[in-house]
C-alpha cells in the first residue's frame, strides 16, 4: 500500500445504513442533524476518511427491489455531488487515494439485498456501472443468490445465479461481502472466490452465539483468504446482556488472537440499528475504538490496521 496514505492512519468504516434512513426521515446528508448516526459532518468529526454506503433493499419493496435501488443510488449521487466540497464518490483504490490525499471523505456505494439485481446479471454489471463496488449478496432471508442467516436451517447456500454474480464480481471488481449469508452460503463464496471477500458487519459467534455471527472456522477461513470482517456495534452481536465498547473490544481481542489482527476491522451498523453499544452515540464516539484498543495493549501498527488499513488493502486488491 502507499506508505504516505497508511501512515496517515485512515478510518475506514464498511456499513451504514444512513441512505435509507435519510430518506425515510427526509433528512440531507450534508447537514448535522439530532436524528440519525450518521451525516457529512459528523463522519468528518468522527475521523472517517472511506464510509461504505449501503442501499439497503428492505423487504417492503420485494414487488420491485431493482426499482428501490435506483431510488437510492439517485440520493446517494445527490447528496455526494451537492457536498462536493468534502466528499467523494470512488469508484477505484485510485480515486480512495486523491480523496484521502485532498482530505475528503470518500464515499463508496454498496448494496445490501442482492435482490435488487432482479435475478439478471446484466443489472449487476449495470450497477458496476453506476459506482456500485460493494454487495451484500443477501439480507436475512432467501433470494435469488442463496439462502439468508435467518434460513440457515434448510442447509442451503448459494444458487447457481449466486454463483455466476460472485464469479462476475471477481472479474469486475467488486467486493463480495458475505455478512447475512447462510453458513452454507459463506463457504460456497469461499469456495470459490478470486479475490478476498469481506464481511461488512459481523461478530464472533463463539462470544456472542447469534446466527448473524461468524464461527471461529468462518474467521480462520476468511482471514487465510485476505478477507475482513468489520466488527458491528449492534448489541445483540455483541454480547447478550449489558453489550458496551469493552465487550465490542472482546471481539477484536478474540479474532486477533484466532486469526491475526489482519482480519479485523470496522463495519458499524450505525443507521440501520436503534442503538448502537453502550458508550458509541454515534460516529462522533469512533476515536474511543482507537482509544480502547490502545488501552487493550494492541501497538501502533495493529491499531492502524484495524482501523482502516486491512480494509484499503483488500479494497487495493479487489478494486
Amino acid at each position: 500500500m502507499n506508505e504516505d496514505i497508511h501512515f496517515s492512519s485512515p478510518v475506514v468504516d464498511a456499513h451504514c445504513d444512513s441512505l435509507t434512513q435519510a430518506m425515510e426521515q427526509n433528512r440531507r446528508l450534508g447537514q448535522e442533524s439530532e436524528s440519525g448516526q450518521v451525516d457529512f459532518p459528523r463522519l468528518i468529526r468522527g475521523g472517517v476518511n472511506l464510509q461504505f454506503f449501503a442501499a439497503f433493499i428492505s423487504p417492503r419493496f420485494r414487488d420491485n427491489p431493482l426499482a428501490r435501488a435506483m431510488e437510492i443510488f439517485d440520493f446517494y449521487h445527490r447528496e455526494v455531488a451537492d457536498n462536493a466540497s468534502v466528499a467523494e464518490a470512488v469508484y477505484s483504490f485510485e480515486d480512495i487515494k486523491r480523496a484521502l490525499a485532498e482530505k475528503k471523505l470518500a464515499a463508496l456505494l454498496a448494496v445490501e439485498g442482492g435482490e435488487a439485481l432482479a435475478g439478471r446479471i446484466e443489472v449487476l454489471r449495470m450497477f458496476y456501472r453506476l459506482g456500485v463496488r460493494s454487495i451484500t449478496l443477501t439480507w436475512n432471508g432467501r433470494n435469488e443468490l442463496g439462502d439468508g442467516s435467518w434460513e440457515s436451517g434448510s442447509g442451503g447456500g448459494l444458487s447457481r445465479f449466486g454463483h455466476q454474480v460472485v464469479r462476475e464480481m471477481n472479474r469486475l471488481g467488486m467486493l463480495v461481502d458475505v455478512s447475512h449469508l447462510s453458513e452454507r452460503g459463506f463457504w460456497d463464496v469461499l469456495g470459490q472466490a478470486q479475490k478476498p471477500p469481506a464481511a461488512s458487519h459481523s461478530n464472533c459467534r463463539a462470544l456472542c452465539d447469534h446466527k448473524r455471527n461468524l464461527s471461529d472456522d468462518q474467521i480462520k477461513a476468511l482471514a487465510s483468504a485476505g478477507g475482513v470482517m468489520g466488527l458491528c456495534f449492534y448489541p445483540d452481536f455483541v454480547r447478550e446482556k449489558e453489550a458496551d465498547i469493552e465487550a465490542l473490544l472482546d471481539h477484536a481481542e478474540h479474532v486477533a488472537s484466532l486469526a491475526g489482527v489482519e482480519c479485523i476491522g470496522l463495519g458499524s451498523d450505525f443507521d440501520g440499528i436503534d442503538a448502537p453499544v453502550a458508550g458509541l452515540k454515534d460516529v462522533t464516539s469512533l476515536p474511543l475504538i482507537t482509544e480502547g484498543l490502545i488501552r487493550r495493549g494492541f501497538s501502533d501498527e495493529e491499531v492502524r490496521k484495524i482501523i482502516g488499513g486491512n480494509f484499503l488493502r483488500v479494497l487495493e486488491e479487489v478494486l
